[in-house]
């Protein structure tokens, strides 16, 4: 792990993140366009992996959806109102105007109305890692945490009013499991509520039955937290979960909002115990927040070192000569076919030793010598210095296998 105290030293993802072979920008794409690397893509992959999961798990159903829509779909949702000055400009297709989605919530709301609903489909818990695009200022981009193009873990919970706490409640919760595999500590909570002006949606009374149902849920899961005026969605208040860089910055990773507002708009509505049509509440919620954000703020944390389970790769393979090459593809290939990110690296990338200090990000390195190959065996080098005794190839995968998964 890098010098956290040191200014010179301190852990920078943009640096770290090109080093690191992770991600890297081009002119010809644009400022705020980062593409995404081999190994850097593999960080990502594993983390849209456990939250795919996780969602599943927690009842959720996943759809996809176009990150453009009509002008008129957001000035429906109330974005083209009040959100427009950071969305881009809309391009003119067959005599249509077509926008890059701000946010995903107006086409989750068109998927609820797309069938007819029932008190019995809900609560309907709908997920989706999807594109959408922010005009940022040039001024304020940077690596991946300010970026123009986000991959967003999105999700909306489509419920009756009685439920909508409860949903709150439960997304907290998956937010901070999702934490703890992933090593990160959130520095605190806050309850983003409306300011004054035009940008926010005029109606007290909707925002005081959102605001009550976040604080109960913050109350229930014994959450301290700050409120602060002016950082609220324009449509309803939300409630941020603040993480803090190296350098002492605070940043917001993951969210959870009550939308009172547009279900209205979209005229959303499900029949209920007593036959009436009832309107959903609309709960938004981020787990883990955008990947490119996401990712920078742990490219920073761990200065590189990925736990095993998020390393892009997790063992390397290294034979000690020629002549053991054959059984170290071998071990690489019983890696890989479980599921293993490995890398075989052999005597033409330099002595033993060198390629011990080449690999020293990677979690395991696998040492087959002349020993070990007569045996079937492999010798493990762990990220710490420590080692293990050589033992069976299928065993130490095996183990790989357990010590990678997320924790």
């Amino acid at each position: 792990m890098l010098d956290h105290q040191s200014d010179q030293h301190r852990p920078d993802h943009r640096r770290l993140g090109r080093e690191l072979d992770l991600f890297d920008t081009d002119p010809l794409i644009g400022k705020g366009l980062p593409f995404w690397l081999p190994a850097g893509a593999a960080v990502r992959h594993a983390v849209e992996d456990y939250v795919h999961r996780a969602e599943r798990r927690a009842g959720y159903r996943h759809v996809h959806s176009p990150v453009m829509g009509k002008r008129e779909l957001y000035e429906i949702s109330g974005h083209w109102a009040h959100y427009r000055e950071d969305m881009f400009p809309p391009m003119t297709v067959g005599g249509e105007e077509f926008v890059l989605r701000p946010s995903l919530c107006p086409h989750h709301a068109l998927i609820f109305r797309s069938r007819p609903r029932s008190h019995r489909d809900l609560p309907l818990r709908l997920a989706e890692l999807g594109g959408m695009h922010r005009a940022e200022l040039s001024g304020v981009l940077g690596g991946l945490a300010r970026v123009r193009a986000v991959q967003l873990n999105d999700g909306h919970v489509f419920c009756a009013a009685e439920d909508a706490g409860r949903e709150v409640a439960a997304a907290l919760a998956m937010i901070e499991e999702a934490h703890r595999a992933l090593g990160v500590t959130a520095s605190g909570h806050r309850l983003s509520l409306r300011g004054g002006g035009g940008k926010y949606i005029d109606d007290p009374a909707m925002w005081g039955r959102a605001e009550a149902i976040l604080r109960g849920a913050l109350e229930e899961r014994g959450l301290p937290y700050e409120e602060a005026a002016g950082e609220g969605a324009f449509y309803g208040p939300k409630i941020d979960v603040q993480v803090t860089d190296p350098a002492g910055r605070e940043s917001t990773l993951s969210t959870v909002q009550v939308d009172l507002f547009q279900p209205g708009r979209f005229g959303l509505e499900y029949i209920g115990p007593d036959q009436r049509m009832r309107r959903p509440v609309m709960v938004h919620r981020s787990v883990v927040g955008s990947l490119e954000r996401l990712v920078a703020h742990l490219i920073e944390l761990y200065g590189g070192a990925f736990p095993a389970w998020l390393a892009p790769v997790q063992v390397v393979v290294l034979p000690v000569s020629e002549a053991e090459f054959p059984a170290a593809a071998d071990f690489l290939r019983s890696c890989e076919e479980a599921g293993l990110r490995g890398e075989l690296a052999g005597p033409e990338h330099g002595t033993l030793g060198a390629r011990v200090r080449a690999g020293r990000l990677v979690p395991y390195q696998a040492v087959v010598g002349p020993r070990e190959a007569a045996a079937g065996q492999v010798s493990l080098r762990l990220r710490d210095g420590s080692r293990l005794e050589p033992r069976p190839a299928a065993e130490v995968v095996a183990l790989l296998l357990r010590e990678a998964a997320p924790r």
